[in-house]
Order: structure tokens, then sequence, then C-alpha cells
């Protein structure tokens, strides 16, 4: 019973993820499309509205149905492996789920609109529009990477130690 506990509070993160990323591409296309940006924080980040029918920095515009096709297989891929049992880390777990939660939100715009809601746009640093999913699918990534290699490093000093 206690391993089924963590799937529903990683299917409810993934819920709420996918849920406040929707609602704030919601909010901005109502608010923001065809307006000027607003500022949030001066200096700092403004919501700027945009279409983004690429990957990240608009990459590979127009191939959107290898993007859905991709995110789908990586999304599936890694919903059955942490609710499949085989993730026994609960870092990477958690990481994967983010992931996934990020993935779905993107993948929902892609089928719904033909391109993702981008909105949060960085003024201290030329960089680009990008939106709540696109946070979690890098902070998720990010995290998973940390862990391997923090594993790489503990299973290199579990075999010499």
């Amino acid at each position: 019973m206690k391993k089924y506990k963590k799937h529903v509070w990683c299917a409810v993160m993934i819920v709420l993820i996918v849920a406040f990323d929707q609602i704030t591409k919601y909010l901005v296309t109502l608010y923001l499309k065809g307006k000027p940006p607003v500022t949030f924080i001066p200096g700092v980040v403004q919501f700027n509205y945009a279409e983004n029918t690429g990957m990240a920095f608009s990459m590979l515009s127009g191939a959107r149905w290898v993007f859905i096709a991709l995110t789908t297989v990586v999304c599936a891929v890694g919903i059955w492996y942490i609710f499949s049992n085989r993730c026994k880390s609960l870092w990477a777990y958690w990481s994967i789920g983010v992931v996934i939660s990020g993935g779905i939100g993107n993948l929902i715009d892609r089928i719904a609109n033909n391109y993702v809601v981008d909105f949060i746009e960085p003024t201290f640093v030329n960089f680009a529009v990008f939106n709540i999913a696109d946070s979690a699918v890098t902070l998720g990534a990010i995290s998973l990477a940390a862990f391997l290699i923090y594993d790489a490093f503990r299973s290199k000093g579990e075999k010499n130690g």
C-alpha cells in the first residue's frame, strides 16, 4: 500500500503542474494576446504573449507532429517507468514526474493550438520567452541530471571503498 501512496501523490503533482501551466496560458491568452508586454518585476521579468511552433528558442519551427510524437513517447515511457515501480530513487522518481508534467502541458498546447503559448520573458538578459511547462521540463531535467551525477559518484565510491 505504501508504494501506491507515492504514485497517488505523484499523479496529483503532475495534474497540479499541468493545471497551473494551462491556467496561466489561458489567462495570458485572454489578457495579453495582441497587447504589449506587462512588466511583472521591473528590470527582471515581464509577461509577453508569444506563440511558439518550435522548441526552445523556436528551433525546428513547424515540426509539430515530430514534437507531438516525441513528447508522447517520452511522457509514456516516463509514466510507465515511475508507475511500474522500476524507479528505486525518490529523487529520480519525482524529477521524472516533474519532466512528465511539463511535457504534458506543452503537448496539450501543440495538439489543441498547433503551437505552445509562451509568456515569461526575462528582461535582465537576452533569453527566450518560456512558460510554466518549459520550467518544469528544465528544472526536472536538471534535478534528474544532478541525481545521475550524484549516483554515479556514489556508485564509484562504493566500488572503490
